[in-house]
């Protein structure tokens, strides 16, 4: 399965915080992925216990594909 992994900077600048969907278009090209981060980056809406924004500032953004293997079932 392929996840979308975007990489966004928290308000304070100390910690990167990873957004991951599970169920993206695995055919989005780099202008429509920055301007959802940038979009997602806007509502302000993900706030730690501290009240600090973790999703501020888009870093960066990639595909993350992982592989099952069964050991036994």
């Amino acid at each position: 399965m392929k996840q979308l992994d975007m990489v966004f900077g928290s308000q304070s600048g100390k910690t990167k915080n990873h957004f991951r969907l599970s169920y993206a278009n695995n055919d989005l090209d780099k202008e429509v992925i920055k301007k959802a981060m940038n979009d997602l980056a806007k509502l302000g809406i993900f706030v730690n216990k501290n009240g600090e924004e973790l999703y501020t500032t888009p870093i960066s953004a990639k595909y993350v594909e992982t592989t099952n293997t069964p050991i036994f079932e």
